[in-house]
């Protein structure tokens, strides 16, 4: 009797892949360990990727921290610089006004001297004022020789959009429609003769 005879043990044919039966459905264990294969596979992929997110936030916040210190740095260095030049200012002004009370009396020269910072603060100002160009009269762009009156026109807001009168909005007729005006009398005089 051969092993193929014996109806207790069948002969399973040998197949391409191990694990997988002569139907090519893969055997119980095959099966456990791809499940189990792609169970470890997803988990170490996660502790990666979150450890990987951990240290790269770590990264950023030691760099940010870094930056910022060194920035506040700067900034202080910056208002102590501005508070030198101020008392420098004030010193450099005593200083002129001393100057000029040698040849004048002292309430006169602290009077040049406080208009001649209040000057400088004004041509300072209108250098640091942006100009807004917009057109003139005659259709050209206004520069920063602008008059007061074309400066006055600007300063006046522009109507918003959809607002009556403008291109957005149609004209209101003088009468409603299908109402007819009275004929103008020669009696009444007209409103543009007034």
């Amino acid at each position: 009797m051969t092993a193929s005879d014996n109806p207790h043990h069948p002969q399973v044919p040998p197949s391409s892949a191990p694990g997988r039966t002569a139907t090519g459905v893969a055997s119980p264990e095959t099966a456990l360990s791809d499940a189990l294969s792609q169970v470890v596979h997803e988990a170490v992929r996660a502790s990666l990727h979150e450890s990987v997110r951990a240290e790269l936030r770590g990264q950023v916040r030691a760099e940010l921290a870094d930056a910022a210190r060194k920035q506040r740095r700067k900034a202080s260095l910056y208002a102590t610089a501005g508070a030198v030049a101020l008392y420098a200012g004030a010193a450099a002004a005593l200083t002129l006004g001393l100057a000029i009370a040698a040849g004048l009396p002292a309430w006169a020269a602290g009077l040049i001297v406080t208009v001649l910072l209040a000057v400088a603060a004004v041509v300072l100002r209108n250098a640091a004022r942006p100009t807004r160009p917009g057109p003139a009269k005659d259709g050209t762009p206004t520069s920063k020789g602008a008059t007061s009156e074309g400066a006055a026109e600007a300063a006046v807001p522009q109507a918003p959009r959809g607002a009556p009168g403008t291109a957005d909005f149609p004209a209101v007729p003088a009468t409603p429609p299908g109402v007819t005006a009275p004929p103008a009398t020669s009696e009444s005089p007209s409103p543009r003769a007034r």
